[in-house]
């Protein structure tokens, strides 16, 4: 089973995800935006299965700095554009699970996805 778990290094939200895999020994590989950067297709794929209103992280600094033109009028073409050039705007972690995404962590969810 191969499990890819998307994000940025020092995110909170990333600490807790990482911890709870660990602490469930869960193998999994960690693909750093900040590092490794992130393709269209990706995006675009998870956009596909989750809504790209799911993979837009609206809550963090980085969208609420920007002008509000650039804000306003979303749709999955602009908000994909948005992620590609500020990985910061992409939810945190991205879970890929043998291609079942999940976004964001919620250890229930973990728990229901892992069986631990």
């Amino acid at each position: 089973m191969s499990t890819t778990l998307y994000g940025i290094r020092n995110c909170d939200t990333m600490k807790k995800a990482r911890t709870w895999l660990d602490a469930h020994a869960v193998e999994y590989r960690f693909h750093d935006y900040k590092i490794e950067g992130i393709d269209r297709a990706h995006l675009s794929g998870w956009c596909v299965a989750l809504g790209w209103e799911a993979v837009l992280n609206r809550a963090g600094t980085t969208f609420r700095k920007l002008p509000d033109a650039e804000r306003e009028n979303l749709d999955g073409e602009k908000a994909i554009a948005l992620m590609l050039a500020n990985p910061s705007m992409i939810k945190r972690p991205i879970l890929d699970r043998d291609g079942a995404l999940t976004a964001g962590f919620r250890p229930e969810i973990y728990e229901t996805l892992f069986g631990n």
